[in-house]
């Protein structure tokens, strides 16, 4: 069903800033957007070292890019922009189980497709603000056998840390992408509707305790 395959899609969160022709808005400052650059430096070098431990097995590289994830990401922000306005009208015991099985099916995803991956390199091509709080930080991978993929990490800086709250892939957010799957998602089967979609994905593979 396209409900299913829908939700089995990859995303992140977080939409873009718009830019408005003459409003001037406060920015993030220059320390903020230089700590942005050197946090998603630091993530890409630890992702790089898990890739290249050719010796442990994929499902330990897999748990230590689930480490990476937990702590790398706006997790709770992100699964609340990504449900949009259906947020508003969940119960509340139906916003704690859908911040758990989003939470987890954002991990398998991500540690799953990472664990996979080898020998890539990861570079940093330049950051700027992005709209009053955020920090986009442009990046670029550059894949063996495969063409190079740009990407954006929208980053944003809090109480002297930074979490990722979206990433634009080619331009395209994942954060807008995976709204829109999950708009539709609910509209034919309501909040229960996803709630049992993202069920089904995270127990196929384990929900980790």
């Amino acid at each position: 069903m396209r409900s299913r395959r829908a939700i089995i899609q990859s995303g992140m969160a977080a939409g873009a800033t718009l830019a408005v022709p003459g409003l001037l808005l406060a920015a993030a400052s220059p320390d903020a957007i230089k700590g942005a650059a050197g946090f998603i430096k630091a993530i890409a070098a630890r992702a790089i070292d898990i890739l290249q431990a050719n010796s442990d097995k994929i499902e330990a590289r897999e748990a230590q890019f689930r480490d990476l994830l937990s702590n790398g990401f706006d997790m709770p922000f992100i699964a609340r922009f990504v449900l949009g306005k259906h947020w508003r009208k969940a119960t509340p015991q139906q916003r704690a189980d859908y911040q758990a099985l989003f939470t987890e099916f954002i991990l398998q995803s991500y540690s799953r497709r990472m664990g996979g991956y080898s020998g890539e390199s990861f570079s940093v091509a330049g950051a700027r603000a992005a709209g009053k709080k955020d920090v986009l930080v442009r990046t670029k991978i550059v894949r063996p056998g495969g063409p190079p993929i740009k990407a954006d990490w929208r980053v944003r800086p809090k109480d002297g840390q930074y979490r990722i709250i979206d990433i634009m892939v080619e331009g395209v957010s994942m954060a807008v992408t995976q709204r829109s799957e999950f708009n539709a998602v609910v509209r034919r089967g309501g909040m229960q509707g996803l709630l049992q979609a993202l069920r089904a994905r995270t127990e196929k593979f384990g929900v980790a305790s």
